[in-house]
């Protein structure tokens, strides 16, 4: 009888899938190697499995730096330098427009390999496991799995379909693969839409906010595994990404307290910093909800990492592939030159670089997810949409991350002629807080903005193809129900 094995390879956190357990015998298993039908037989395996589905989703194709550089050079904040492909030179001109481009087939497999890692472990959860640790903790490590997935279906929403905004949802998603794969099988499985995808990530988000632990055991765990705030602050980011803006101030309001300070006053006690360049030097602050760590013996892999994208030779070993456009946000007169978030830009033969991941070769900055400063924006923004005013929270929510970097601007309410004006003000905002942070891109495409002109390369209207990427051809070649964009 044909069995499949679960290969959980615990230093590595990597779990395969491989099959015929009868050539066992005279093929012995490796030590590193567990059966499924023994790989939910005590905590310490289970655990495993969790920690496996984490090291998964920080790859540098995923959350671990590519997707955040993939959502940042997509804007008009960024300079190619290197015209490399390998590097997304196809994604900062538009052009990933081959369904068998590196970019568009490896973060596709890489975000249904975390999928698949999920929803295996979800299975195995349910036929076993939950027996073995209880209920309780399997609800928390179910939590933690479901968090995973919902992130990596948000990602693929970013990328392969059209925004929630063109249709109400109704457009192509993508496959929403809610079983595991472990064996040869037929997974032909039609695109979803993308109200549907989006459904299940809220499903899964709502889950984990019910099951995760208010708190973690220590800072550090606080910001590299999911606990309860973390479900919220992810909420509030699929909310806004929905133009759901109520939802997003009933999420956001469960951590952000009415008035200044803000603060989170239940779980985690997040809250910003004092200094914000403080954040990408001690990584493990109450700002920091989700980060992806890295350390020398685990690192994010050559030609991937944040600081070789974005710091040049000269100031931390890095390649320089992107430089920041005179044209883009660094040029903006609503940026001061006192202000803090100045410090994390330096010139270099001419040229400004993003100096923001500062780590030497092998670069091994902390990749960050959500921070506290974008749940209070996202609060900020969504209060102005909703209740098109010129909401005086928001405006708090606002002199808040402006404030703690320049001391020197104040925003009254006399300085917006109207909602809208706040609503720019405040999108403005983001892209100085979070730039090289991976939130420009889909900023633009949730709010229908045109992907903007840059040296060489024509603007594109939200309209048009090249606005989302191609369907993998892997998946195309494969899975015969799933149609391209």
């Amino acid at each position: 009888m044909k069995k499949n094995l679960l290969y959980i390879l615990m230093a590595a956190g990597l779990v395969q899938m491989t099959s015929c357990a009868k050539e066992t015998f005279v093929n012995p298993v490796p030590t590193n190697v567990i059966s499924d039908l023994t790989a939910f037989d005590s905590k310490d395996r289970i655990e495993g499995q969790v920690r496996s589905i984490y090291a998964s989703i920080k790859n540098a194709g995923m959350y671990g730096g590519r997707y955040q550089i993939f959502n940042d050079i997509r804007g008009g904040d960024f300079n190619n330098e290197r015209t490399n492909v390998v590097t997304g030179f196809d994604v900062w001109n538009y052009t990933p427009s081959n369904s068998s481009t590196n970019s568009v087939q490896n973060h596709w497999s890489r975000a249904y390999y975390v999928i698949n890692l999920a929803n295996v472990f979800l299975d195995g959860m349910a036929t076993k496991g939950t027996a073995i640790v209880g209920a309780t903790v399997s609800n928390n490590y179910q939590a933690e799995a479901r968090l995973l997935r919902a992130m990596s279906y948000y990602s693929l929403l970013q990328l392969y379909a059209r925004p929630y905004w063109d249709g109400n949802g109704s457009k192509p998603g993508v496959p929403l693969r809610l079983k595991g794969n472990t064996g040869s099988d037929d997974y032909a499985l039609a695109r979803a839409s993308v109200g549907e995808v989006y459904n299940q990530i809220l499903a899964d988000l709502n889950f984990a906010e019910a099951n995760l632990p208010l708190t973690n055991s220590s800072a550090t765990n606080n910001t590299i595994r999911a606990h309860r705030n973390t479900a919220i602050a992810l909420k509030t980011r699929v909310y806004l990404s929905m133009r759901k803006y109520a939802e997003v101030v009933t999420e956001a309001n469960k951590i952000v307290s009415a008035t200044a300070p803000f603060k989170a006053t239940t779980g985690v006690a997040h809250e910003l910093q004092a200094d914000v360049t403080n954040v990408f030097k001690t990584y493990t602050t109450t700002e920091s909800i989700l980060s992806m760590p890295f350390a020398s013996n685990e690192t994010p892999g050559t030609q991937n990492q944040l600081g070789y994208y974005y710091g040049p030779a000269a100031f931390n070993g890095g390649n320089g592939e992107y430089s920041l456009l005179p044209t883009g946000i660094v040029a903006s007169t609503e940026w001061k030159s006192t202000d803090k978030r100045r410090n994390m830009v330096a010139v270099y033969t001419g040229k400004s670089y993003l100096t923001k991941y500062s780590v030497a070769s092998v670069f091994t900055d902390f990749a960050p997810v959500i921070r506290y400063a974008e749940v209070l924006l996202n609060l900020a923004e969504a209060k102005v949409r909703s209740t098109g005013t010129v909401d005086a929270q928001s405006i708090a929510l606002l002199n808040a991350i402006r404030g703690r970097s320049d001391a020197s601007t104040v925003f009254k309410a006399a300085d917006f002629a109207n909602a809208d004006a706040l609503a720019d003000a405040i999108v403005n905002e983001r892209r100085i807080e979070f730039l090289g942070e991976g939130l420009r891109g889909t900023d633009l495409t949730r709010l229908g903005l045109p992907l903007p002109a840059k040296p060489g390369v024509a603007a594109i209207p939200a309209t048009a193809q090249q606005y989302i990427w191609p369907i993998s051809s892997t998946e195309l070649l494969l899975n015969k129900l799933c149609v391209d964009n």
